[in-house]
């Protein structure tokens, strides 16, 4: 009986798994995948552009195919017309099987271009793809399908309406030998042509395979001098070799090697977006010559992921490499260049000219110049727009923002390793005070002026006389408390460590009260490593926070205003002696000296600083007048630190487990002398 009832039961469990598979083989075929977009609310607008669509109907119900469907949200922001035979191809694929080119359903067959990134992602061509909306499904008819989910619409060359010559899937020659016949807006490249023409470089964009191309239009060319630069390692410089970059697919830190890379010359490029979300391109000549400058030329690409047969081309404003612009002149670039409205730099020569524009004059005026420009985003902060009808304190930040001389990222690297970093510029008593942090694949380049810190995102945009760099703010207004800049500045951080784990930074934040705060910053601690190796490590020691908050308080200025440098050296002159100034540690008595050094070694550029003389020593102000919004910071170069100071900080702990010994060993006599 046992026997029978579990060949029962056994015959029942094959029969119920027979139908399940037949359920499920159901299930997995369908119609056509014109069932799935119809079921699918997030492309349904796709769907309709299908079922309008005859060719792409018949190919739905009768072949196998890969299909790229835009989300609905693609297809309502794009304005022109959608060509669905584009988002297919004959082969079905899985994203896993999606080769790096596949020929479209498009007449002509041109190509779709795959990429994966290194987070994993897959685009195929400016498009992301969603893997989790994969669909594959076998139609009735045994055909295989499948569905990618992209997030924008792909768009092929396609012809002008009134051109008269068919081309079909030119590569970028031919793209470039009669662009006026293809829809690439109100952008023409006659300039260009002739000189890839005249240079004899027509092979180069004739190359097979797959690489990218960036052209000038001839609005980059109204310097009529411009277009003789154009020579063939300049022509090298605009394509990257055996690699399709679409804007979207691409890191903005990935830096690519141009054709124009070998050993007299050495040029990369690399893309860059605006806060405005503006794409750039960026050439960066590493190594030049006589002819070829190094530094960063910047390009606004205006029309951008155009595919061709071996490649993808972007249309840029200018060309690139080529350094023949004034700093005043790239600067009133932004006024001249009607698709430059939105460029990178607006904002900051609209200022300048709010303000009279005499900055221009002065910035010509100086010979070799550098400027720190803040992007159009840096302006739109809330503190500097209750300022920006101030003519007077305008033209000062913007003169805060001027440094006379060629500074780029290579000088400032080489100060900073001299321990200077600094740079006066031509606002009176104001410095820039530079900070490299990382390695040369990961650099951050920082910039203090007037208590605010910005960032260098744009670096070396090199002209014929200085640089430019792009910060993300705007300099000398501040906009954080004493607490914040601690936070924030590269340079402060062991001191803003330090208050944080013995509650010394609490009151920092504190916006009714007026702030002096000597700070050393990190490298003065270390020289604390050197001096005095055993409290170095103890002030960092959640166990020694008391004393280490001690010598805190004693750079910690009470008052009812703050003081400046200039105010503490007028205060020791006029004394003649030490000052005393109310701290929460009692009292701090120094003296306060100008002194003038070069900044140096290769130029006579000389500077007033100060020096803060305090119990035998000299401690030297690195930045004074750091302003906050509810205070005023001096970085300086040595804490102030006493012997006692050590001894209290290395010798407490020690005469703590000192006196309990003594104390044990106390009650163990008294034990002995009640026993016996």
């Amino acid at each position: 009986m046992c026997i029978r009832s579990s060949s029962g039961d056994w015959g029942v469990f094959v029969q119920t798994l027979i139908i399940s598979c037949f359920i499920a083989l159901i299930q997995f075929t369908s119609a056509s995948l014109l069932d799935k977009l119809q079921n699918n609310y997030l492309v349904s607008d796709f769907h309709e552009l299908i079922r309008t669509d005859p060719v792409a109907n018949s190919t739905l119900q009768l072949r196998s195919c890969t299909l790229f469907v835009p989300t609905n949200a693609a297809v309502r922001k794009y304005n022109g017309t959608i060509l669905v035979s584009y988002h297919m191809a004959t082969v079905p694929m899985t994203v896993r099987q999606l080769t790096k080119t596949i020929p479209s359903d498009f007449e002509g067959n041109p190509l779709l271009y795959i990429t994966r990134n290194r987070k994993g992602e897959v685009y195929v061509n400016n498009a992301w793809i969603n893997q989790t909306e994969s669909t594959e499904i076998v139609t009735q008819e045994n055909k295989r399908q499948v569905m990618h989910v992209i997030n924008d619409v792909l768009v092929p060359l396609t012809l002008l309406p009134t051109a008269r010559t068919q081309v079909t899937n030119p590569n970028a020659w031919e793209f470039l030998q009669q662009s006026d016949l293809f829809d690439v807006q109100e952008n023409r490249l006659r300039t260009y042509r002739s000189q890839v023409t005249l240079m004899r470089k027509e092979s180069l964009y004739q190359s097979p395979g797959g690489h990218t191309f960036f052209i000038p239009v001839d609005e980059g060319f109204k310097q009529t001098t411009r277009s003789s630069l154009v020579d063939r390692k300049v022509i090298d410089g605009h394509v990257i070799l055996n690699s399709v970059l679409f804007s979207a697919a691409q890191s903005t830190e990935d830096t690519h090697t141009t054709a124009a890379f070998e050993d007299n010359i050495k040029v990369t490029v690399n893309f860059y977006y605006d806060n405005d979300k503006k794409l750039y391109v960026k050439s960066n000549t590493l190594v030049g010559d006589s002819k070829h400058s190094t530094g960063v030329v910047l390009a606004q690409v205006l029309k951008a992921n155009i595919p061709v047969s071996n490649g993808v081309v972007h249309l840029i404003h200018r060309p690139l490499m080529i350094v023949d612009t004034t700093v005043k002149q790239f600067l009133e670039s932004f006024q001249s260049l009607v698709d430059n409205k939105n460029g990178a730099l607006r904002r900051f020569y609209e200022v300048i000219m709010e303000i009279g524009g005499e900055v221009l004059d002065d910035i010509n005026s100086l010979g070799d110049v550098t400027i720190l420009a803040p992007s159009n985003e840096a302006w739109n902060a809330s503190n500097i727009e209750n300022i920006i009808g101030n003519r007077e304190k305008m033209r000062d930040i913007v003169n805060m923002h001027i440094i006379k001389g060629r500074v780029d990222v290579e000088k400032i690297k080489q100060s900073n390793e001299n321990m200077i970093g600094q740079f006066p510029t031509i606002h009176s008593s104001t410095f820039l005070y530079f900070n490299v942090n990382g390695d040369d694949t990961n650099e951050v380049v920082t910039v203090e002026g007037g208590g605010v810190n910005a960032t260098i995102i744009v670096p070396d945009i090199a002209q014929t006389n200085g640089f430019v760099h792009i910060i993300d703010r705007v300099l000398g207004v501040p906009y954080t408390t004493v607490l914040g800049k601690l936070e924030t500045d590269p340079m402060l951080s062991d001191t803003y460590r330090m208050g944080q784990f013995s509650s010394f930074n609490d009151q920092l934040n504190n916006t009714q009260r007026r702030f002096t705060y000597f700070v050393p910053r990190d490298r003065a601690w270390q020289k604390t490593q050197y001096d005095y190796p055993s409290v170095y490590k103890k002030l960092f020691m959640k166990d020694f926070a008391y004393h280490s908050r001690c010598i805190m308080e004693r750079h910690l200025l009470i008052a009812d205003d703050i003081y400046t440098m200039k105010t503490l050296a007028e205060m020791t002159k006029k004394q003649n002696d030490s000052i005393i100034l109310p701290t929460f540690r009692d009292s701090l008595k120094i003296k306060v000296e100008e002194e003038v050094e070069n900044l140096h070694d290769d130029d006579s550029t000389s500077w007033t600083g100060y020096v803060i003389l305090w119990n035998y020593k000299r401690i030297r102000v690195f930045r004074p007048d750091v302003e906050c919004t509810n205070g005023i910071i001096h970085v300086i170069d040595y804490p102030m630190l006493e012997k006692k100071d050590i001894v209290v900080s290395g010798g407490s702990y020690q005469l703590h487990s000192n006196f309990c010994i003594v104390f044990a060993n106390f009650i163990i006599l008294a034990i002995a002398k009640n026993l016996f």
